[in-house]
């Protein structure tokens, strides 16, 4: 079962369905990790409900890293924000599908990061997470 989620990690990050910018965007963060260089943006638009209508992803990094962006994104189309903000790590593993070191696992959950802190805005997830 490893074999088939690592293929499709792999065809995640070597084509990509969510990758690209929004212009305008409702929301959008850029962050990064800095201890092995991963970077992701994410932009979303909503409609009047706060449904997300359209998602998308920019940055470089690891097959992890980016094929996490693009799972992810392809995960919260249609849901409103409060659903997004309920998102776990827990839910972002699973859509991976595999079991992660825990240096891994900061480049598996760096476009939660992201897409929490451009739907809270940062400082409010500053709060959250002290």
């Amino acid at each position: 079962m490893d074999d088939l989620y690592r293929e499709q990690i792999i065809d995640h990050f070597k084509n990509p369905r969510m990758k690209g910018r929004l212009e305008p965007h409702d929301f959008s963060f850029e962050d990064d990790n800095p201890l092995c260089g991963d970077r992701v943006r994410i932009d979303l638009r909503v409609d009047e409900n706060n449904r997300i209508t359209e998602a998308a992803f920019d940055g470089e990094g690891c097959a992890i890293s980016m094929a996490s962006a693009d799972l992810l994104l392809e995960s919260i189309l249609g849901k409103d924000i409060e659903e997004v903000k309920k998102l776990s790590k827990e839910d972002v593993l699973d859509l991976l599908g595999i079991e992660l070191g825990p240096v891994r696992l900061k480049c598996a959950l760096l476009s939660l990061k992201v897409l929490k802190a451009g739907v809270y805005g940062l400082e409010e997830l500053e709060e959250e997470l002290t």
